[in-house]
């Protein structure tokens, strides 16, 4: 008897319980057929009215999901975003006497719904996402408001200025374009919070910096059609490009400069050490470039690189002038050593050296002709004979260059470095691409 008591109330229960879903199943079919009865998707809300009392007002908002990469050689960013619509279509109203605050449409009601024609005018692949179920959400309010959100991933085209790379900071915009309704019919503005973010986005050289919407309504052929954008703010972290770039090029130059302290006949160890120097800046400059377009005009990087390879080719010259220079002393020792011996080897023979000498002084005159001018320019004239009559004057040797580079080639380094790290760093630089 107990037990009895107990189960006729819960089937009682079941019983309104199912009563009561039953009815709103029913108030919801009722909805629907009272919604649809007569409804032309073909058509825009307000076609049958006039002026600006056509125009539809679309207001959008976008949560940026992800931004998981961005290129600089294809000029591109990928990014994982809800995009949200909402608009009022009065053709849509339902009574709200049975308690339905909203309508949420199956995914099979979707292509029964007039939407908007908008369209992502920076895009280069994207895609809804599919998985487990369309990623998609239609809600329709009592009033005639519809809503519309969806799962959105693509890859979107980015135009970048790399003038101050690595130090840069780059503006891509996400452009929403409505591609047959011009702004009579149709009007997008940007909902309150249009845009918002997710706190994990992270990029591995790049810091989203701030983001800004801004309107870009279009003229094509005198029909402006409605547009509105965002500008994602990205600023690039230079660290690794200090670490993998910058100091070993540093590094490099200075080793460099381990050739003015090497001996001047030290000829193999200062040769391998510069052209070790100048093959390694050539690598490096080119491993700085790998993954950057090819753009026409140069960046703060390809200044650093060009600077740091003439530095280290610089050095490679200067051992080239050194060696001349200590051949050109050289064959100087070694003729005033064969004048000595033969000095000595001759000093009973002074007279007759004497008389000799005298008589090889005077020569016949001898008309000069164009042969024996070209001869004799070409004897006394060039680069290694003017080095070898410099060093004959005891004003320049090869140790004194080596000293000399030893002071200048640090200097000029150290300054062009305080005015490239001041230039880039201190000075604001106005690049075109931002949107206010």
């Amino acid at each position: 008897m107990h037990h009895g008591m107990i189960v006729i109330p819960v089937f009682v229960l079941l019983l309104i319980r199912g009563i009561a879903g039953g009815t709103d199943d029913a108030n919801m079919a009722t909805v629907l057929r009272e919604m649809f009865d007569g409804y032309d998707k073909t058509l825009p809300p307000k076609y049958d009215r006039v002026g600006f009392d056509k125009q539809v007002t679309v207001k959008i908002n976008i949560f940026v999901h992800s931004m998981f990469s961005l290129s600089e050689a294809k000029m591109e960013y990928s990014m994982s975003m809800f995009m949200r619509e909402r608009w009022v279509d009065e053709r849509l109203k339902y009574n709200n006497t049975v308690n339905i605050s909203r309508v949420e449409l199956d995914k099979f009601y979707f292509e029964s719904v007039w939407m908007p024609d908008m369209y992502i005018l920076s895009e280069k692949e994207s895609s809804y996402h599919e998985v487990t179920v369309p990623n998609k959400m239609l809600h329709i309010y009592p009033d005639g408001t519809v809503q519309y959100s969806a799962k959105v991933t693509g890859i979107f085209s980015c135009l970048m200025f790399l003038e101050m790379y690595p130090f840069d900071t780059q503006t891509c915009a996400l452009e929403l374009e409505s591609y047959g309704h011009s702004t009579e019919t149709m009007k997008f503005v940007w909902n309150e919070n249009a845009i918002t973010a997710s706190p994990d986005i992270k990029f591995p050289q790049f810091e989203v910096k701030n983001y800004s919407h801004y309107n870009c309504d279009r003229d094509y052929y005198g029909i402006f059609y409605p547009c509105i954008g965002v500008s994602f703010i990205l600023e690039r972290q230079y660290t690794y490009h200090i670490i993998q770039i910058y100091i070993p090029s540093i590094l490099t130059v200075i080793l460099s400069w381990v050739n003015f302290w090497l001996d001047c006949t030290a000829v193999p160890a200062r040769i391998t050490l510069g052209l070790l120097t100048v093959l390694t800046m050539t690598t490096q400059s080119s491993a700085a470039r790998a993954n950057l377009p090819q753009v026409s005009y140069i960046k703060a990087i390809d200044y650093y690189m060009a600077v740091c390879l003439t530095f280290v080719f610089l050095g490679l010259l200067e051992f080239a002038f050194v060696n001349v220079l200590t051949r050109a002393d050289s064959k100087q020792d070694k003729n005033q050593t064969n004048r000595e011996e033969m000095q000595s080897n001759n000093s009973t023979h002074q007279c007759k050296c004497e008389i000799k000498s005298v008589s090889s002084t005077f020569q016949p005159y001898e008309k000069p002709t164009p042969g024996n001018l070209d001869t004799k320019r070409s004897t006394k004239s060039g680069f290694i004979p003017f080095l070898t009559s410099v060093s004959k004057r005891g004003s320049i040797g090869p140790r004194t260059v080596d000293k000399f580079s030893r002071v200048v080639f640090p200097l000029s380094f150290m300054l062009f470095n305080l005015f490239y790290w001041s230039y880039y760093f201190l000075v604001e630089h106005n690049l075109p691409g931002s949107h206010s």
